[in-house]
């Protein structure tokens, strides 16, 4: 057993070695930058898996083999939607280990696929509330391990440093205009991002705040205004962010802010960003952009200096069968050009 254990994390710390670190990316916007104030994404799409999750998943094998949870002929579940059992399946196929991903049945189908061509089955549910569930009596029926992202997301990561988020993050700002940011803005799945950042700046005594931008739908901002932990809700329209029950890795403590963002405003962000960027962005960064706008917008009308970073979470070529496609969009969000001049307006200090 010691000998599977062994090489199993001698792969993932190989796999680890051969990928270089995520991008910088300075957002070009001048009417910002002129009043002393800077934008940045973490372009977490450049992982091997292209996401963010690719992170999370990396730290949840670890953590799940440390801890003797998996072993050889394990078959690995988790509950997801989308982006994690992405990069589940890809340290699954790694270790040679079966997985099975539980997700809602309106996932993209460009995860899907990129989950079965990893070498995972997808195991679709009606809804976001009924994946706990049904995974955990998965892992029953296999005799395998639950990863359980919602509940471990938070504690797998060493927030410390060893080249967390955080750490990167900081590190890349350095030789910045601003080095410190004045907040970091993300979004929540888990809030295993979220916790682990903002540990990091309570630890490491840097002057950052904590945004979470958070999509209409979820429980997340309500939780963080009441501390009600039985809370729930309709869940989240925006793949990938916000909840409907407040999961036990979201730690309300670690967040200085939370700003709800419309559906029709995050689809409009991740349309202006990526004709920003000359390259399309995925729904929940879009969601990020809308957060650091009206930060950026708070900034500037108090006159106040500083940067602000946020993360490009994945690629937007994951979704052009959804919230690319205009009558897709359409349907289930309606005319975002009045969000599209608003968020205009935002970037061009006209607001």
């Amino acid at each position: 057993m010691k000998n599977w254990l062994h090489t199993a994390i001698a792969r993932i710390e190989a796999d680890y070695q051969r990928s270089a670190d995520t991008h910088l990316i300075a957002l070009p916007l001048p009417a910002f930058a002129s009043h002393g104030v800077d934008l940045y994404l973490k372009d977490e799409s450049t992982h091997p898996t292209g996401s963010l999750k690719h992170r999370l998943a990396r730290s949840l094998f670890l953590y799940g083999l440390c801890n003797g949870w998996l072993h050889e002929g394990s078959t690995v579940v988790e509950s997801s939607s989308g982006s994690t059992a992405v990069s589940e399946a890809y340290f699954a196929r790694l270790l040679g280990l079966p997985f099975i991903a539980v997700m809602p049945r309106n996932t993209s189908p460009e995860k899907i696929a990129q989950i079965e061509f990893y070498g995972g089955q997808c195991h679709l549910v009606d809804s976001a509330n009924a994946v706990y569930d049904e995974a955990r009596a998965l892992a029953a029926q296999t005799g395998g391990h639950y990863m359980d992202q919602f509940t471990y997301a938070e504690r797998a990561t060493d927030w410390r440093g060893n080249n967390n988020i955080a750490q990167s993050m900081f590190q890349q700002m350095a030789r910045e205009r601003f080095p410190v940011p004045r907040w970091v803005v993300v979004g929540a799945g888990t809030g295993g991002t979220s916790a682990t950042i903002g540990r990091f700046v309570r630890y490491q005594r840097h002057d950052t705040q904590v945004c979470v931008a958070d999509p209409e739908g979820s429980v997340f901002g309500d939780y963080h205004r009441s501390g009600d932990a039985s809370l729930t809700g309709p869940g989240s329209q925006i793949e990938g962010i916000g909840r409907p029950r407040v999961e036990a890795s979201f730690i309300r403590t670690l967040v200085d802010r939370m700003i709800t963002v419309r559906n029709a405003d995050s689809l409009a962000a991740m349309q202006v960003l990526s004709d920003i960027l000359g390259r399309k962005v995925g729904p929940s960064t879009g969601t990020n952009f809308v957060g650091m706008l009206a930060l950026a917008c708070e900034m500037h009308q108090r006159g106040e200096q500083g940067s602000i970073l946020s993360l490009l979470c994945d690629a937007g070529e994951r979704y052009l069968g959804t919230y690319f496609d205009d009558a897709w969009a359409a349907q289930r969000f309606g005319d975002c050009a009045p969000a599209r001049a608003r968020l205009q307006a935002h970037i061009n200090c006209t607001a």
